[in-house]
């Protein structure tokens, strides 16, 4: 047992399904959404994480063994800003145990912890720090309007050379932005569309 035996975290929910984003899109992998954001996207569909004292504190014990025994080899820490944590002891936890470790964040907080996948995914109400732009294996922009495609490109310019680039329109507006994201491709061929595949079949 390593040094987080007494370590604990909101937690708003945990499940399996399968990474319906980016670039482990249809991975079977283990979701732990943390309790508490500070962002406040206006379009979130899970405004329920907001309030990091609304949810109960889960062992970090706990979270590891619920993620072994799921079997999924990657574990999402995803949230609400799951950053706002000092997320240090999970992952070497998880590590440890011989999961994967990937996390979801905004940029807007200095990264904790070892990863070994980093989604950035910046958003206009509270700017990313510049610090965690080295850090991201991924960019995902969520596209809202037009503007959001200038706005991609002006946040992938700070990524390392290797990091891979996605568009994904926001749920509610896709079939508004599906065309002009595809335009943005076509003179753009660096980036891809991310379709968050586990709502269209049904997954949480």
């Amino acid at each position: 047992m390593g040094n987080w035996s007494n370590v604990d975290y909101p937690v708003m929910e945990r499940f399996f399904t399968v990474q319906g984003e980016g670039s482990h899109t249809g991975t079977a992998a283990w979701f732990i959404r943390l309790g508490g954001c500070d962002v406040g996207c206006a379009w979130c569909d899970v405004k329920d994480s907001w309030d990091v004292n609304a949810h109960p504190r889960v062992s970090c014990e706990t979270l590891v063994q619920e993620a072994k025994e799921s079997g999924a080899p990657i574990c999402v820490v995803t949230g609400g800003e799951p950053a706002m944590h000092q997320l240090g002891p999970l992952t070497a936890a998880l590590q440890e145990a011989g999961i994967r470790t990937h996390i979801e964040t905004s940029g807007a907080h200095a990264l904790t912890g070892q990863w070994d996948w980093v989604t950035l995914s910046p958003k206009r109400f509270k700017a990313a720090r510049q610090d965690v732009f080295p850090l991201a294996d991924e960019l995902k922009v969520i596209v809202v309007n037009r503007q959001d495609l200038q706005w991609g490109e002006d946040h992938a310019a700070s990524l390392k050379a290797d990091a891979q680039l996605f568009l994904q329109p926001e749920w509610d507006r896709k079939d508004k932005v599906l065309p002009y994201i595809m335009e943005h491709l076509q003179v753009n061929p660096r980036w891809r569309i991310s379709l968050q595949m586990h709502k269209y079949i049904g997954l949480p």
